[in-house]
Parts: C-alpha cells; sequence; structure tokens
C-alpha cells in the first residue's frame, strides 16, 4: 500500500455506503489521488460506540482509527452529527428522496401514488418523482401525466429504463447530492439504478403477472457512487406506506393544500380542513378526496395507538383493492431466535466477494476483546 501514515491528516475521515452484519464498507474521504490508494475500509465499530448504542448508518460520515492498509481494514471510532436521519430506509444525511412509480406494468394508481408521495414528503426532504417505463404508453398520455401532476405541484421526470430515454435529465438533478431510491416494488428501480452506474449489477426481480406488483429484489441499504457526482442509496422496496404521522401536519404533505395556507391561514389553528367554518384548504382540488381518506386513516391510527401502545406490534395493516384497509392479525415473532451463520457467511460473501469471512469474525472478536 503506498499510503504512509505520515501523509495522511488524522483522524482519517470517510463515508459509510454499506452496512452487513457487523462490518461497515467506508468510503475514505481522501485527497490524494495517487495510482494504488484504497478507496475504501471494511472497518468494525469500537466497542465504546455499542456501549452507549451508538448506531452506524449508511451515510454516516465517521472517524477511522488504526488502519491496516495491507489489508484494507479499520475501526470506526466516532460519528459525526447527522444532518438528516430516516428510519425506513435507513440512510443518514440524506439529501434528496428520489419516488420511482411506472406509468404501466403495473398501470400507475393515483390513489397509491398519492399515498408513497404523502409518506415521502412526510420526511421533510426535496422529493424527485420519477414515472418509468413512459415508453409503453403514447406521447400524448405522456404530456397528460405530466400536467396531471403539476397540478399536484410536482415537476416528474418521465424515463424509460429501456430505451434509455431521460436519464442523462434525472442525473442533473441528482448531481452532489445523497438521494435515497423509494417505491413500490416492480416499478424498475434496479433497473434504473443499473443505467444511472452502470458498473453497478442490481438484482431485477419480475413484476407477478397476478397480483401486478413486483418482487423485493433488494435485501439492504447500499450507497452507489453516480457518475457526475453525488450518492444513490438503493434500499429495500415496501408496498405499504405507514400511516405513522400527526393528522394536523397530513395537509403540509399535499403541495396543493400548502400553497392555499401559504396564502391564507384557516380560522383555526388546529384545523383539520374537513368540516370547519373558513377553512381555506377545503375545496375544489383533485386529490382533496384522497386528503380525507388518509386523514382518517391517520386519525384512526393515532387513535389505536394511544388505546394500545401494542396494538401496531399485534396486527398488520393490509390494503385491500380500491384502497380498502383491513386490520389482520399478526403472527407471532421470533424474538430470540439468531440468524444463522451460514446465512450472515453468505451476506458478507454477497458483500465483499472472496474475503476469508472466518478470518473477519475471528479479528472482530480479539478486537472487542
Amino acid at each position: 500500500m503506498s499510503v504512509l501514515a505520515n501523509e495522511i491528516t488524522w483522524p482519517l475521515w470517510g463515508t459509510v455506503v454499506a452496512v452487513q452484519a457487523n462490518f461497515y464498507q467506508v468510503k475514505l474521504a481522501l485527497s490524494c489521488d495517487r495510482e494504488g490508494d484504497l478507496e475504501y475500509l471494511l472497518c468494525t465499530r469500537r466497542t465504546r460506540l455499542k456501549k452507549i448504542g451508538q448506531k452506524v448508518m449508511v451515510g454516516d460520515k465517521v472517524a477511522i482509527e488504526e488502519p491496516d492498509w495491507q489489508d484494507g481494514r479499520g475501526a470506526i471510532a466516532d460519528i459525526l452529527s447527522r444532518t438528516t436521519e430516516l428510519q425506513r430506509p435507513p440512510v443518514a444525511n440524506a439529501d434528496l428522496m428520489l419516488l420511482v412509480f411506472a406509468v404501466e406494468e403495473p398501470k400507475l394508481d393515483p390513489w397509491q401514488l398519492s399515498r408513497f408521495l404523502v409518506q415521502t414528503e412526510s420526511t421533510g426532504l426535496e422529493l424527485c418523482l420519477c414515472l418509468n417505463k413512459c415508453d409503453l404508453i403514447p406521447e400524448s398520455e405522456q404530456q397528460q401525466w405530466q400536467a396531471r401532476l403539476a397540478s399536484w405541484g410536482y415537476n416528474a421526470v418521465l424515463i424509460s429504463t429501456i430505451q434509455n430515454y431521460g436519464i442523462d435529465s434525472l442525473l442533473s438533478r441528482l448531481k452532489d447530492k445523497i438521494t435515497v431510491v423509494v417505491g413500490p416494488s416492480g416499478v424498475g428501480k434496479s433497473s434504473l439504478i443499473n443505467q444511472l452506474i452502470p458498473d453497478v449489477e442490481v438484482r431485477v426481480g419480475r413484476v407477478s403477472g397476478k397480483l401486478q406488483r413486483g418482487r423485493h429484489t433488494t435485501r439492504h441499504v447500499e450507497l452507489f457512487e453516480l457518475p457526475g457526482g453525488g450518492l444513490l442509496a438503493d434500499s429495500p422496496g415496501f408496498n405499504q406506506p405507514s400511516m405513522n404521522y400527526n393528522p394536523t401536519d397530513l395537509a403540509l404533505y399535499f403541495p396543493e393544500a400548502r400553497n392555499r395556507l401559504a396564502d391564507n391561514l384557516c380560522q383555526f389553528s388546529d384545523c383539520l380542513h374537513r368540516d370547519e367554518p373558513n377553512c381555506v384548504v377545503r375545496g375544489d382540488w383533485e386529490r382533496y378526496e384522497y386528503y380525507l381518506d388518509f386523514l382518517d386513516k391517520a386519525i384512526a391510527f393515532q387513535k389505536s395507538q394511544q388505546d394500545n401502545p401494542d396494538e401496531e406490534s399485534n396486527v398488520k395493516l393490509k390494503i385491500k383493492r380500491a384502497g380498502k384497509d383491513q386490520y389482520e392479525p399478526r403472527l407471532a415473532r421470533k424474538k430470540y431466535r439468531r440468524r444463522s451463520r451460514k446465512e450472515k457467511q453468505q451476506n458478507l460473501q454477497e458483500l465483499y466477494g472472496n474475503r476469508s469471512i472466518d478470518e473477519l469474525y475471528e479479528e472482530e472478536s480479539l478486537e472487542e476483546k
């Protein structure tokens, strides 16, 4: 290894780009670009951080101690304060949420799209809406969708990963940002990542023919470098955004309602924008019915949590057709079941290639002692 200790400014800083088991892949923030320098270190977490319950997340800026340049190893000693923190997916310091939907296969459902938009808006991050598979619909329908979404308050980017259409325009919006890719399964998130980052191969799953939903193809969060600058976080797909937000904040997650509230205020500060007098939000805008529907669900969820704080762990929300919800019993979890050594080895081999897994575990155990 050509990097010498006296050539580096200490402490050594980097960004966590992947987390698997008890190991962290860290991209080093070195100013040097000499040939042969390592760009990444495979790190463990100092026991001190474990004892104080300090979790290391993808996107964290971390300080590394005692780097082993020959074996490409190190230890995370400290974590910088986070500017943002997402729990689902678990990503720190993200700047942008890239919400990906498909216009066809599966067919774009305005209700489901609105549900994801509300969940994404609730993070407080900048939002970029991307519609994939536009090659499956005529240009006139593409223009209709763009105009419709513009009335909602979104400047959607239309792309086709098959025809490589719109990719450059999307890359320009992601430049120099940490972007989190979210959206339902089967809309082409993995294919999009393959287009944005040609050197990275992400598993792609087919869309279920019966349910017209995608299969979950991503197992863990990982950051990939974008060619023009920035990092992209792929995350496990999810089909049911939660309703875990304050009902009084719901209107702020609809740009149409936000614009109305920016011009005037309702008579009551706790207005829910239903039947209250002198409400400036209630009115003739397309997604107002969606707002009322989501409001009822948020109120019901909040009430269930107040009445029974453990209810969420005992039941699960299953969404039927046409947006109808139904709570069903959740199967009891095996709380004390640990993942097998074989499973951990498979996951680590998938992330770190042919590195010796037994050696990694042995070194980590010695370090903790």
